[in-house]
């Protein structure tokens, strides 16, 4: 099977602390892939380097056979994104969201209309296309930041955290319109969370990275059975530990990260 997203030696430094420390793994096109991991571990640090926000210390990247870090444009070109923060413009209409993103991305007028509307009435916003985002709820906001994502006809999309702060309805809501989009599509998915029961339900692998390693890659089920667990959550503890993580060195990760980006290098 071919892979969409090939990883290999990935190291990613920030001065003298190693967010990302030696990864390698493959996903295979059309796969739902979880990628795990306590605060700090280097998931958010791995996706920036994935979608071209932050360049890798060493190592090979390829996206639907495409390196981010030589060729970002047609990297961007081959996937979408929902950011674990908001970014959407809350001034601006649902259309009006979508259509400045489709002009961004080169999309044509006649195509991006159509696009468009089908995007809203896959994601259940037809009803409010014209009303200001500064008055959807978080669970609309998100709908909407998937269906952006998506306006392009990307082969990845990636997900951070894309369920965060959601009742269990709305979760459940957007992960069947991811799982559709997927089996239609055969777009790839790459996702982060915190919600353990999302991951064992939705995901066909797991990776679990903690301190910038990968420490477990497999299915849901064979990561309980070797854990011993009988949910994925007791799996997930067992591998990286039942001790509180260092919230301040999460803090300090985000620090230098956000440095460097504004450096550009």
């Amino acid at each position: 099977m071919d892979s969409s997203i090939r990883v290999q030696s990935l190291i990613k430094k920030f001065g003298d602390f190693t967010a990302v420390n030696n990864i390698s793994f493959e996903v295979n096109q059309g796969e739902i892939f979880a990628f795990l991991g306590p605060n700090g571990a280097g998931k958010t640090t791995t996706i920036k380097m994935l979608t071209t926000l932050l360049r890798p210390t060493s190592g090979t990247l390829l996206l639907m056979g495409t390196n981010p870090t030589k060729d970002q444009d047609s990297a961007r070109k081959s996937f979408g994104i929902v950011f674990q923060d908001p970014s959407l413009d809350e001034e601006l209409t649902a259309y009006e969201n979508l259509h400045f993103h489709a002009v961004l991305y080169g999309v044509p007028k006649q195509i991006a209309a159509k696009r468009i509307k089908e995007l809203l009435e896959v994601v259940e916003l037809s009803d409010r296309k014209n009303d200001l985002v500064k008055t959807f709820s978080g669970g609309m906001r998100r709908r909407l930041e998937i269906a952006r994502g998506l306006l392009h006809h990307p082969h990845i999309f990636f997900l951070d955290e894309p369920t965060i702060g959601l009742d269990p309805q709305t979760r459940n809501q957007i992960w069947e319109y991811i799982k559709k989009l997927n089996k239609e599509e055969g777009i790839t998915i790459f996702f982060t969370t915190h919600y353990m029961e999302e991951a064992d339900r939705v995901a066909n692998r797991i990776a679990v990275i903690d301190h910038g390693t990968i420490i477990a890659i497999d299915t849901p089920q064979a990561i309980k059975k070797k854990a011993k667990a009988q949910t994925l959550e007791d799996a997930f503890l067992s591998l990286t530990g039942h001790q509180l993580r260092d919230e301040k060195a999460s803090a300090v990760e985000h620090m230098r990260m956000r440095r460097q980006m504004w450096r550009g290098r």
